[in-house]
């Protein structure tokens, strides 16, 4: 399978809604991928990566800009010739082809050799752990099957660069799970280029090698998993990749690789430094970087306790609204819902987050 390169340059999409009104879906955003690289383009409902993926797949035509693939502009060349291929959300099999029918469909309209479309059908069945359904219709498969299935029929190709459009929507929970194990293992096996867009941030924690969050049509952070987690950029990037509780502070000094920062009376030294200036700043906590003790900046009521095994949540009502608290076993049994308490901060994982 070969690797190739894609760069995203100023590229912007204007539509015109019902009164004729331009709506700017996608707005001058750029990004590059790397050769191999598996990178999602994530963000809520409306955020423009859709349409971002269906502009580098050839199915919109930017208004402006450029789109590289190994460095060649494709924006004029149609989608069947641009060398890319989509994993849909709905899987898309035809019913009354096989599993081999349905892989090798793609082969057969690019005139391959019957004798070469054996052998790579073969092939791919092994690599999506499918040998020995060559003959079953589709609708004697699993959803995780059937998306297997697509993922082949794409791979079958070998494409420069494969696409995928929410492709686990559709699955159950613990569906889903296995099937990102085995999107990242089938991905880094073949070692293709990869362009995944969800808005699901566990997808997109679990499956990238880079994400491109994005935010009404722009782009709100570019990183690696644990970057854009462990330091985003802004509030909205802080509660898109997971919970996370925010807190009003004074910023006393700021150092190259620390914050110094109060809240309420308590001095923190934070390993944070916010990349964005702004005027106001707030603590960023996740649940995991929140403890409970006798004493601490932040005084609360116990509402609700939810166990999850592992772990539990508490949610606890402060002057600074409701605040999440991860605790991990053992439990004490003392601290019932009713109950006050006081929560301290964790610095090493606290994040300084631009107030706006």
């Amino acid at each position: 399978m070969k690797q190739v390169s894609l760069k995203i340059k100023n590229v912007s999409k204007v539509f015109k809604d019902f009164k004729g009104r331009e709506v700017r879906a996608v707005d001058d955003i750029s990004f590059e991928v790397n050769p191999g690289e598996f990178v999602t383009l994530l963000g809520p409902s409306g955020c423009g990566k859709t349409t971002t993926l269906r502009m580098i797949a050839g199915f919109e035509k930017p208004t402006s800009g450029m789109i590289l693939i190994n460095d060649v502009n494709v924006v004029e060349i149609p989608p069947w010739k641009r060398d890319t291929a989509m994993v849909f959300q709905s899987y898309g099999l035809f019913p009354h082809m096989n599993v081999a029918e349905n892989i090798a469909y793609g082969l057969k309209m690019r005139k391959v050799p019957k004798e070469e479309i054996e052998k790579r059908v073969k092939a791919i069945l092994k690599v999506v752990g499918l040998e020995g359904f060559e003959e079953r219709p589709p609708s004697s498969l699993s959803g995780g099957q059937q998306q297997r299935v697509a993922l082949a029929r794409a791979l079958v190709v070998e494409p420069s660069v494969l696409l995928f459009d929410e492709p686990l929507s559709n699955l159950d929970v613990l569906l889903r799970e296995q099937m990102r194990v085995e999107i990242k293992r089938i991905q880094k096996e073949v070692g293709i280029t990869a362009i995944y867009v969800t808005h699901d941030r566990t997808e997109a924690l679990t499956l990238s090698d880079k994400i491109v969050l994005m935010k009404g049509g722009k782009i709100e952070q570019i990183g690696t998993p644990e970057e854009i987690y462990e330091k985003p950029v802004s509030k909205f990037a802080a509660e898109f990749m997971g919970k996370i509780n925010f807190f009003p502070i004074d910023v006393v000094e700021f150092q190259p690789d620390k914050t110094v920062v109060k809240l309420k009376n308590a001095v923190y030294e934070i390993p944070s430094v916010p990349t964005k200036r702004s005027e106001k700043y707030v603590l960023g906590c996740r649940p995991e970087g929140l403890k409970l003790s006798k004493e601490g900046p932040v005084k609360g009521i116990i509402t609700t306790i939810v166990y999850l095994g592992n772990f539990s949540e508490y949610y606890i009502q402060t002057d600074y609204g409701e605040v999440m608290v991860k605790v991990l076993p053992p439990f004490d049994k003392n601290l019932t819902e009713g109950r006050e308490v006081f929560i301290e901060v964790i610095p090493e994982i606290a994040k300084i987050i631009p107030e706006s």
